[in-house]
């Protein structure tokens, strides 16, 4: 199955801390390592690991950075197709991974998002079977429709509002407010509502509701980065495949689970290898 996200990217450091500090407190490092990551970046590789095809519609600067985020997807087997911003620099990431396994972020910069008026292969999508969709405009949005199952983040609810596109599903969370779902016109076919270590629960347009338990971890914590934005992948992953709301929100979890026991958000990543074993 052919698969795409649509969204935005940054270039990240991160850190291996005890604690984060405290307000003029100086800590010490015991890891640091950089790589392309944020929402639209962490769900393309894991889309593609797990239907062997995904194309990540973005925006990016024309800097070096821009270079290296572009190389560092490719080689973890995503298809870049990026605008470079003339005059804008690529958006970076300052993380701190702590003891505890949670992640804190920073970023630096604009966001760059792809735009439907951008030079790129909007014409791939009608040959896509899932389309995660983070950030970009509304003609962006609507050039998703024509993919098979079209997903996107609670974080952009304005976007949705306003763009009055009809969706498979909206992803957001009991726990964090600006990730927050509220009600859009044509409503999703299915509402999304993750809880961390407590699984989730989702209802749908006609009527129906249900919860999920979350995944076993198969391993020790690793860091938090990268599960939310895995679990959202996994979810597009069996909507694309024509699966129901509860199997594909099983292997949604297990996305989740899988990195958490990661170092950052590619260490651990579900594959196709692991469904056909599962």
């Amino acid at each position: 199955m052919k698969t795409a996200v649509i969204g935005h990217v940054e270039w990240c450091d991160f850190v291996r801390v005890a604690r984060v500090p405290q307000p003029g407190e100086i800590v010490e490092t015991t890891e640091d390592f950089s790589e392309p990551a944020g929402g639209g970046a962490v769900a393309a590789v894991q889309l593609a690991r797990l239907a062997g095809d995904c194309t990540f519609f973005t925006a990016l600067g024309d800097d070096e950075i821009g270079d290296h985020v572009a190389a560092g997807l490719s080689e973890l087997g995503v298809t870049v197709e990026a605008v470079r911003r003339r005059g804008k620099r690529t958006r970076r990431g300052f993380v701190y991974l702590d003891d505890q396994g949670e992640r804190t972020i920073t970023t630096v910069g604009e966001r760059l998002q792809p735009e439907r008026a951008d030079d790129l292969p909007w014409e791939k999508l009608a040959d896509t079977g899932g389309v995660y969709f983070v950030a970009g405009d509304a003609d962006a949005l609507r050039a998703a429709r024509s993919a098979g199952a079209v997903v996107a983040t609670a974080r952009i609810m304005d976007l949705l509002v306003s763009a009055g596109v009809a969706l498979e599903a909206v992803v957001g969370s009991g726990r964090d407010g600006a990730e927050r779902y509220r009600p859009v016109e044509p409503p999703p076919r299915y509402v999304v509502v993750t809880a961390g270590s407590r699984g989730g629960s989702w209802s749908g347009a006609e009527g129906r509701e249900g919860t999920w338990a979350a995944a076993p971890l198969p391993g020790p914590v690793a860091d938090a980065y990268g599960c939310g934005d895995s679990f959202a992948a996994g979810f597009t992953f069996g909507l694309g495949e024509g699966l129901d709301v509860e199997a594909a929100l099983e292997i949604a979890a297990r996305c989740g689970a899988v990195c958490m026991t990661g170092r950052g958000p590619y260490a651990r990543q579900l594959s196709a290898a692991d469904l056909e074993d599962h």
